[in-house]
């Protein structure tokens, strides 16, 4: 063969070869420029690369594998499509229509889209639909009206709300991971999310929630035990097979004031047992504590879990609204405290102030009786010389373990030498242990509780020296930990939670308020939080306590609510999406809200559903109507299926109502709390209209210089009461911005830790009411604001309106807030201006009743033209705390404190055009309040009169009240 043709051919078996190889490198360098210049629609996830590629063109399969990266953003199946089409046309000519895919990791792209948002096949490997089969819930509430179908309902949750105080051992002290920045810290801030809004959520929906740091805010802690005699009680009754016996094994026994490393309160006493009977039961067990001092009490039982145990255990908590009945699995969850629920007890020992278990059971067996505790109680754990000095719930993670009877290396994997890593560690390892031989952890130790799902809440480090948002970041493990969960599912499961939390948060925040909220990614990292867990685990850092744009949202209420509910909305569609059911969204409070008089001793309520415009099937069906006599607690509710109700009264006694909404997902928050009272022998009717709805952050300082909260001059009104202060802010520069000392943006003070602040109880008819029923003859019904705005309620059918005003304010100071709260909005004045033309008698109460109303010309003719009141100035000076008027003199709060919200500024009003000033601020001797006598009457206060320090001087300024403004 000629040397020619031999060099031909041996050339063309190579052409081939490196016409692939210039392919392969045309793809290489395409996707190596596509990954660098990749931008999501959905994340900023900073700059991605190609880390390899796998080409057959055998098989005409691309396999691409991108850096860790790529996977922070959402993927969904219109952007992954988009993605494989942007890639067709961009590479070369036949690898273009090659079977392309993306992997991170071990997974393709397609593989990161959750079940929940796939409209095709679905990834069985995270589905858990076959295994929860037949769990019964560890706690069940018996005397609930309703039955949830379609939400949590059985489901076992676990959620912790960051580190909370621990003790530092290199330094011999106590403290917080986070500095005190902007008035809190991060262990305290996100507690304000968690314990007033999600866990109630959660709960409302149906769900058992675990907190491995301590939930209940009551610092008072009553332990009653059968080993240890106190002044509270321990009684049992029992005849013949029914008896009590001792249980052959360990129980509570609360021996000791102070526990040291390792010592277990649950190692140090005894159990009592005793058979289970089908039909009535015929033992009983007793506990009766002595309670310190009134208030709401978490109550939390402990027992032993044998091989005979029944999993309904029926106790029965007598507390001030009555009874409530649980019933309790036994077979799971011993030796450790159980929590049943929070309710009102009086001071002392009272009939309605004990737990009761029976031995009545459906099945045959034992029930086990140990110590039942009530509160949360102060720190009890010493670490070094000393406890934290402070209510348990604030503690970390580590500590309440002990408390709970966690075995030592479950808190304690250090042996005391680090207690910062162990608490991260703790919280991991608890839920790992109660879940440890339940059907999603069989093969660990544990007991037995089936939890399915643990999510996170941290606030995050970070900044920017503007008003930007910094937002959230989520964060789940599989890289870390690829082996399958307890279930024996995949981890990846976690990730999708993630993509559902954050996607319902930024739609959620973006809907309910004017920010663009900043979702940042999601994080495959190696975090103890979420690499331990058995369970889909993962952590939201919510937002930067750090950056001022974020927490001028953080502190408000209404944004914790929204939050709270987005997360709640998630872990309902995660867990729904899990085990393939239907769901359903707990409805909206209810609004429009009023009661009034009827014939014959009656009273009417009536009230309005609140729509969801985000969440369709959040209708209310139905509605529980709760009802407090007196001065005692709130029943466990009748249900209601109108929007109306007649309820008998008893002359001579206060009634109290809130309503809440239900459907087949859950219950709504409550309402507001209305009052009414018929007076025996009736001589007049006066309206109580609860005007105070406001519920805010602290005052805002923003200047292109200076940023922050004004604790002084209006710390805000929280919802119900805030946990999440830690002091006032002394460094506003914000050239100090990410400085974390005393220079530093935001930096603030301690003097607030391990308070709970009062704040807005939505319960002041009641309060203006006892002081009404002070003065015979008087009987009162209740109305809210918008129910007389939109003339539901009429004015003019009572000689005499109380009109409840607090802390209303429209909060200008805030833009990005989207909730309003004007003293006297437009219908209001309206239908005042209308009810005192038709010689109508008026009395208002409240702080802001001068500023508020001071912004145009129009509102200060209303103020003085129809109320005779002109505004003068507002009180700053917080030593100015004692009023004098109406024969009386008195102090109102001033000050942050625990018993009553906070009047920042009192307002100096002026008499005109024939009104007089009726009281006075003492130290200035400036007006407090004015009166006006002539075809209508007005009294006008300016400050609150529910913040008049005793009930006392309340009724007897009532009284002069209603004889000026009546004639009595």
């Amino acid at each position: 063969m000629p040397r020619k043709l031999l060099l031909f051919i041996f050339l063309l078996g190579f052409m081939p070869i490196t016409s692939g190889q210039d392919v392969d490198r045309a793809v290489r360098e395409r996707l190596d420029r596509f990954f660098k210049e990749y931008k999501s629609a959905y994340v900023n996830i900073g700059r991605c690369k190609l880390e390899d590629i796998k080409i057959d063109h055998r098989k005409r399969t691309l396999n691409i594998y991108a850096d860790q990266r790529f996977a922070y953003q959402p993927f969904r199946e219109e952007n992954t499509q988009g993605i494989y089409r942007h890639l067709s046309q961009i590479l070369p000519g036949p690898v273009a229509n090659y079977d392309i895919k993306i992997f991170v990791n071990s997974k393709s792209i397609e593989d990161l889209i959750p079940n929940f948002y796939r409209s095709g096949k679905l990834d069985k490997n995270r589905i858990y639909e076959p295994i929860r089969n037949n769990v019964t819930p560890w706690v069940t509430n018996k005397s609930k009206p309703y039955r949830i179908t379609k939400g949590l309902d059985g489901r076992h949750i676990s959620l912790w709300q960051s580190h909370g105080k621990y003790y530092i051992n290199k330094l011999n002290k106590w403290g917080w991971q986070r500095p005190r920045l902007f008035c809190t810290t991060e262990d305290q801030f996100t507690q304000s999310f968690i314990i007033p809004f999600l866990i109630p959520m959660l709960e409302n929906a149906g769900a058992n929630v675990f907190t491995p740091r301590e939930r209940d805010i009551q610092k008072n802690e009553v332990v009653v035990d059968n080993d240890i005699k106190t002044g509270s009680l321990y009684i049992e009754e029992g005849k013949r097979k029914q008896r009590w016996d001792r249980y052959d094994g360990p129980g509570f026994a609360p021996s000791k004031n102070l526990y040291y490393e390792g010592e277990n309160p649950f190692l140090r006493g005894t159990s009592r047992i005793v058979e289970t009977k089908r039909s009535k039961a015929k033992a009983f067990a007793q506990w009766v504590p002595t309670i310190p001092a009134a208030g709401k009490y978490a109550v939390y039982v402990s027992y032993q879990s044998t091989p005979n145990s029944v999993s309904d255990a029926q106790y029965i908590v007598f507390h001030k609204g009555g009874v409530t009945e649980f019933t309790v699995n036994q077979k799971i969850g011993g030796s450790t405290w159980v929590y049943l629920g929070t309710f009102e007890f009086a001071k002392g020992n009272s009939p309605l102030g004990m737990v009761v278990l029976t031995n009545q059971s459906k099945e045959n067996g034992v029930v086990s009786a140990d110590a039942v505790r009530f509160g949360g109680g102060m720190g009890n754990i010493v670490r070094g010389n000393s406890t934290s000095g402070l209510p348990r719930y604030l503690e970390g993670a580590r500590y309440s373990a002990q408390w709970y009877g966690m075995p030592q290396d479950i808190y304690s994997g250090k042996k005391g030498e680090n207690d910062y890593i162990d608490d991260i560690n703790t919280r991991s390892n608890v839920i790992n242990y109660l879940s440890g031989r339940s059907p999603f952890n069989p093969n660990q130790r544990g007991l037995g509780v089936p939890f399915e799902l643990n999510l996170a809440l941290h606030s995050d480090a970070g900044y920017y020296r503007d008003d930007s948002i910094f937002g959230t970041l989520g964060i789940y493990t599989t890289e870390a930990n690829s082996t399958p969960l307890g279930s024996g599912k995949e981890r990846i499961s976690s990730r999708d939670f993630a993509d559902i939390v954050l996607t319902q948060l930024e739609r959620d925040i973006h809907s309910n308020f004017d920010v663009q909220w900043t979702r940042r990614s999601m994080w495959d990292k190696n975090y103890s939080e979420t690499r331990l867990p058995q369970i889909p685990s993962i952590i939201i850092e919510l937002l930067s306590h750090q950056n001022f744009a974020d927490m001028r949202l953080g502190h408000d209420p209404y944004f914790k609510f929204v939050v709270s509910r987005s997360i709640y909305k998630s872990v309902l569609k995660f867990l729904s999406d899990q085990n393939r059911k239907d769901f359903i969204v707990q409805p909206l409070p209810i609004q429009n809200f009023a009661i009034e008089h009827t014939d014959k001793n009656k009273a009417y309520l009536s009230w309005e559903p609140t729509t969801d415009p985000f969440e369709p099937s959040a209708n209310a069906n139905s509605y529980i109507v709760y009802k407090r006599i007196g001065n005692g607690g709130f029943d466990n509710g009748t249900m209601v299926y109108g929007t109306d109700y007649i309820t008998d009264l008893e002359p001579g006694l206060i009634y109290s109502f809130k309503i809440s909404a239900v459907n087949r997902g859950g219950e709504s928050f409550p309402s507001e709390i209305l009052s009414i009272y018929k007076a025996p022998k009736e001589k007049k009717r006066i309206l109580i209209v609860n005007g105070f709805q406001r519920i805010s952050g602290p005052q805002l300082i923003s200047t292109d210089f200076d940023a922050g909260f004004d604790l002084y001059s209006d710390p805000g009104v929280p919802y119900l009461y805030d946990i999440s202060l830690s002091g006032s802010q002394q460094s506003f520069k914000r050239t100090g911005a990410g400085k974390e000392n005393s220079q530093g943006l935001g930096y603030s003070t301690d003097e607030l830790e391990g308070m709970t602040l009062a704040g807005n109880t939505f319960d002041y008819p009641y309060i203006h009411g006892r002081a009404i029923q002070a003065t015979p003859g008087i009987s009162f019904a209740s109305a809210s604001r918008e129910s007389v705005e939109r003339g539901k309620v009429r004015l003019e059918n009572y000689p005499m309106i109380d009109l409840i005003m607090g802390l209303q304010k429209e909060e200008s100071y805030n833009p990005h807030s989207n909730r309003h709260y004007k003293t006297f909005s437009p219908q209001l004045q309206n239908r005042i201006s209308n009810y005192c033309q038709n010689g109508g008698s008026l009395l208002v109460s409240g702080s802001y009743l001068g500023s508020d109303m001071n912004y145009s010309e129009a509102e200060r003719t209303f103020t003085q033209d129809i109320l005779k009141y002109n505004y003068s100035y507002s009180i700053q000076d917080k030593s100015i705390q004692s009023v004098q008027g109406l024969g009386r003199s008195f102090q109102i709060p001033r000050l942050l404190n625990e018993l009553k919200y906070t009047v920042s500024q009192p307002e100096v009003i002026e008499p005109t055009s024939g009104a007089f000033p009726v009281f006075a601020y003492q130290g200035v001797n400036h007006s407090a309040g004015i009166a006006y006598s002539g075809n209508y009457k007005t009294l006008i206060m300016g400050f609150p009169f529910e913040s008049i320090d005793t009930a006392k001087n309340r009724a007897n300024i009532m009284a002069s009240i209603l004889h000026f403004l009546m004639k009595l």
